[in-house]
């Protein structure tokens, strides 16, 4: 699998140097190379969904070599990463999970802000539901777990920066967001 994901790193590398959108062509570029993974690895199982977080790890890693948006980049990540495990029928909710813990991860590894990639996590992951008809909730509920499941095995720093971006992000769903981090649901 290392060859594969150096390939999507050079992929992302050279497609993201002279990309306009940044958001569709990590999209793009990502989604096709998952989808790959995934049918060549045969049976798709959470522990082949788990690849998903170290493809967009090292595709923020391959953001960040290019001087590309990182926020931009990780919402692309994401989007495909959780398109293409529908396209080969796996579970979406997995798939966001395990691309938002693969963005913070990546995030972390570059010094990029922890807390905007959580949100554009989220955002990648509700961009991908309404791509592919998916329930919207459960997908953000899914990416603000692996978001924060990231960042707490970081540290309780880097938690805390996640927890706290999730709950001032205007463009997310607070209901969704308050429930998972405060445990309140009105």
């Amino acid at each position: 699998m290392s060859s594969i994901v150096e390939e999507l790193t050079s992929a992302l590398e050279s497609v993201v140097s002279g990309a306009g959108d940044i958001v569709t062509t990590t999209r793009n570029v990502t989604k096709d190379n998952v989808v790959g993974l995934l049918r060549a690895g045969g049976e798709v199982a959470g522990a082949s969904l788990g690849m998903v977080s170290q493809v967009v790890s090292n595709g923020v890693s391959a953001v960040s070599q290019v001087g590309g948006s990182i926020v931009g980049g990780v919402k692309g990540l994401v989007s495909g990463s959780v398109s293409a495990v529908h396209v080969v029928g796996g579970d979406v909710g997995e798939a966001a999970l395990e691309a938002s813990k693969g963005a913070i991860k990546g995030a972390s590894s570059v010094g990029a802000d922890l807390g905007e990639v959580a949100v554009s996590s989220v955002e990648g992951a509700l961009r991908a539901a309404n791509e592919i008809g998916s329930d919207s909730g459960h997908l953000a509920t899914k990416a603000v777990l692996g978001a924060l499941n990231a960042a707490d095995e970081i540290g309780s720093e880097a938690g805390g920066i996640v927890r706290k971006a999730l709950l001032n992000a205007v463009a997310l769903p607070h209901d969704v967001i308050d429930a998972l981090l405060t445990g309140k649901t009105e």
